[in-house]
Order: structure tokens, then sequence, then C-alpha cells
């Protein structure tokens, strides 16, 4: 045990720091503190020693210096048990500090800010907080070390329980999460600067769930820090959401960020069932369960405009594991919180995810940007003999936007702002051209088709015209594109390329 009678506070997040000064004042502890939080404490009737009083030195340059000095660093560092580190405090005027309570600049805040300088940013890079983190961790068996509000009950309450002290299995818990919190701080400025030499995922758990893909897995939540991202939605009504649930709400809601228009997906294993638009939200979601109803049973819908009472009851119709929008109104709400086990999720914003990518291999992790070319109109190549409508071009730039979001290798039938059939995550690119006219709910002749890559052979062109399509969609690039481009001709179709791959494993 460790009786804790010096403290120093200085901390960002003010949340509960006045209750928690008070109760260690209830233990005598006397508290060192600096800045903000030293005028908080006084303002709230708190006795405290400022730190200029313990260093000799006032704060300077705008708050960059204030903790840095020996009188701080040598009273955390000190062993208690070692006469040399105890003489060596006697001869300079050091007191040993046994608690430190210190939470960081908000710098994620700062730079998740619109329009923040670079200037900004430098200025919310916190140097003091860290030292003194990590010179109370590594001092783990004298000194107590408190990175979050959220551990403030935690601490007072064994304090309590042992007259002032701390045992040494708490201070060594402590010192874990205070390197945690640097570690996870100095990822954000690395990232933020441009570092990759040493690049991994700035990550903070959020919570644990039940499994992961199956019962025999664990898995845990844990948060990138990227605020617009699925991980960070509002969970309003439903059970908790499972690992998968993450993982297809992420994959439907990336698919309709894609879009301007009012637009509906359907997704079953990250996949999309069904892709619908309409005028209205109602009318989208139809949409997109005509393309495979049966699919859609169980499936994860998202739409990227906030839902009404009226798709709120056509969503209802079926069994749904989530629906994912960026509002609800009140109507729509009671509608779909009346069913228990559904999971309804609130987004922020409208807005596609940012930063890297991260894919886990055995012994490694690939790193990429994401995926956020969007093809305009401008940008098609027609190489066929016939030219493509305005329907038709208008189709094929819907198609080609849901094979963006459709595992490789990718086939999608549609029509304007309407899915007609899928084929996703074939070995074969004319297995998927047969399988998503296979799988089609809807009338595949008139429709038009995309493919994620470049036809390798024609057969996949030949079966595709066998439907009855009427134009096509894809990268181009070929060693046999002469060939692909003469069926295309033989069959009277329209094709455009567009010189993109949207390859998705």
């Amino acid at each position: 045990m460790r009786l804790i009678k010096r403290a120093l506070i200085s901390v960002s997040d003010k949340t509960g720091i006045i209750d928690f000064a008070r109760e260690l004042k209830n233990f005598n502890v006397e508290i060192i503190s600096t800045g903000g939080t030293a005028k908080s404490l006084r303002d709230a009737g708190i006795d405290v020693i400022d730190i200029s009083d313990v260093t000799g030195f006032p704060e300077m340059m705008d708050g960059r210096v204030k903790t840095l000095h020996p009188r701080v660093h040598g009273g955390l560092l000190a062993l208690r048990d070692n006469p040399e580190h105890v003489a060596a405090m006697d001869r300079n005027g050091i007191q040993p500090i046994d608690m430190v309570v210190v939470n960081l600049y908000p710098f994620a805040a700062t730079i998740a800010r619109e329009g923040v300088t670079r200037e900004e940013a430098i200025e919310q890079v916190d140097i003091g907080g860290p030292a003194m983190i990590r010179s109370a961790a590594k001092n783990a068996r004298d000194v107590a070390v408190v990175v979050s509000p959220f551990l403030y009950d935690e601490v007072i309450g064994e304090l309590k329980k042992n007259n002032g002290s701390l045992s040494s299995a708490t201070r060594e818990l402590l010192a874990q999460q205070a390197f945690q919190l640097t570690a996870h701080y100095d990822s954000m400025v690395s990232l933020y600067l441009g570092g990759n030499e040493f690049l991994y995922p700035v990550l903070s758990k959020a919570a644990d769930l039940r499994y992961g893909e199956n019962p025999h897995q664990q898995a845990a939540l844990y948060l990138t820090g990227d605020r617009q991202g699925v991980a960070n939605a509002e969970l309003l009504s439903g059970k908790e959401m499972s690992f998968n649930n993450y993982v297809d709400a992420d994959a439907a809601w990336q698919l309709v960020c894609d879009y301007d228009a009012t637009t509906c997906a359907i997704i079953k294993h990250t996949n999309p069932a069904g892709v619908g638009q309409g005028e209205t939200v109602s009318v989208a979601y139809q949409r997109a369960l005509a393309t495979d109803p049966v699919s859609a049973f169980g499936g994860i819908v998202a739409i990227n405009r906030p839902i009404d009472a009226a798709a709120a009851q056509e969503i209802t119709k079926i069994f749904t594991e989530v629906v994912i929008a960026p509002g609800y109104d009140a109507g729509a709400l009671n509608i779909l919180q009346a069913k228990k086990n559904l999971r309804v999720l609130r987004m922020s914003s409208v807005e596609p995810a940012k930063g890297p990518e991260y894919k886990q291999i055995s012994g490694g992790m690939l790193v990429q940007t994401r995926d956020q070319h969007r093809l305009k109109r401008e940008d098609l190549k027609i190489v066929s003999t016939r030219q493509p409508t305005d329907e038709e071009i208008r189709a094929l730039l819907f198609a080609w936007t849901v094979c963006k979001h459709t595992k490789s290798n990718a086939i999608v039938y549609a029509r304007d702002g309407q899915t007609v059939g899928v084929g996703a995550g074939q070995m074969s690119r004319v297995d998927s051209v047969r399988i998503g006219a296979m799988r089609a709910q809807l009338p595949v002749a008139g429709s038009v088709l995309a493919s994620d890559a470049f036809f390798p052979f024609r057969d996949g062109l030949d079966e595709a015209a066998r439907n009855g399509i009427t134009a096509v969609i894809q990268p181009g690039g070929s060693v046999r594109d002469d060939e692909v481009i003469a069926a295309a001709n033989e069959h009277g179709l329209a094709m455009v390329f567009t010189g993109v791959r949207h390859f998705k494993h």
C-alpha cells in the first residue's frame, strides 16, 4: 500500500475534477495544480498550491512550460526506498508526489474541426502532460497516475477502503492505462503530421461485443477517431450491435453515402441484395426491396435521408436486423421502436468514411487509401458503335456505383435508380454474369450491366447479351478489349469504359 499525501492535478477535461479533488482533501492530500485547473479548484473553494511555487519558475510561453522541472519529475521518479534517490531529493529541495491526475490537450477534437489550421493543431500537442504521465507510470511502485475522469470513482472507492492508500495492483493497472493513453495520443499526432514509417491504427476501446463473427470468437469495438463512422452511430433502440451487424451496417452506409439522390441499400453479408432510388424514402426502399425480397429478410437497411413514418411502415413489414439513417421523425421512431429486435442507428451526418483502410494479415497489416473515386458522365469513354442513350447513361452510372460496393468479381444488372440482379464474389466473372441474372426477381431484359473489372474474354458479354441487356459499363484494359468491343457491336450493345477498376476483397 502507498499512502497518498501529495497530488498534482492538471486536466484539460475538467469533468468530475472538483468532486474528485474534494474527496482527496478528505484524506488531507496536498494538491498542486496548474493554470486553468488551479483556478477551477480555487473557485470551488479547494486549497491548491500553484505549480510555480513548487518549481520556483512562473508558467511561461503561453503555458508551454510549467511542469517540465526537476522538482516535478524528481518528485515522481524518485524511488522512495532508494537512499541515493532520497538523498538527491533532500539536497535539491524535491518533495515526493504520490499521485498525478492528468488528461491531455484535446488534440483529436481539434483536428476533427473543419478548417482547423496546422498552427492550431500543433498548439494542442501536449508535452508536459505526457511527460508527467510517463514519469508517474514508470514509477508505479510508488506513484499513482489517473488519466481519465472514468477512473475517479474507482480510485476514491479504494482510498476510502484503505484509509487513503492505494494498492500496488491498482497502481500497476493505472500505469498500464496511462501508457496506453500516451501511445494512443502520440499515434494521433504522428498520423496528423503524415508519418507512415511506423503506421498503425489509433484505436480506443469502446465496448465489448457478445462475440465475433461466430459465437466461439471474442470481439470488441474500438474507435479510430473518425466521428462520422458507423462505430460512432447512436443506437436509438433495439438490442446491442453484434460484430456482423457493424460490418454489414458499415458496408450499407458507405454505399448510400456515395449517392446524392435519395437512396436505400439493403445489405446481406456486406453485399447489396438491392439498391433503389426514389422521390421519397418509401419509394427508394420499395425499389431496393423489389430486387431480391427473399435475400432482404434479416438484412441491413441504410438510407441516406431521414426516415419518415411511411418508410418505417414499409421497413417493418419484413424482419430487418438494422436500419441506419441520418434521422427519424417521431412517427417513424414509434413504428421502428415497436420492433424490439430491430436495431435503429442514427448517423450524425451523411459523409463517406475518411482516413486510411487497414486489412490485417498474419504477421502484418495492409494499409491503403479509401476508394473515394466518383465517376462522372464526362469521364466515360464510349467504345461501341452504338451510342448509349441518356437513360442508359444514368442507369450505367447508378450500376457502376453499386458495383463499387459489391465483392469481386462483381456484376450488377440495373435500370435507372434500381438494381435488377447482383452477382457477387465469384471466382469467374462469367459466373457472376450468370448468377446476377439467375437471381434477378425483376425483368433483366432492357437493363444495363456493370462490371467492376474488365472482361478477360468475350464470353461474359455474350452471356449478358443473351439475358437481354442493352448497355455495359466496365473499366477496360484487357488485352482482349478488341474482342469484347467486337462482341458488343455484334449484339448491338452500347459499351463505355471508365478507366477505373473497383475490386473489393
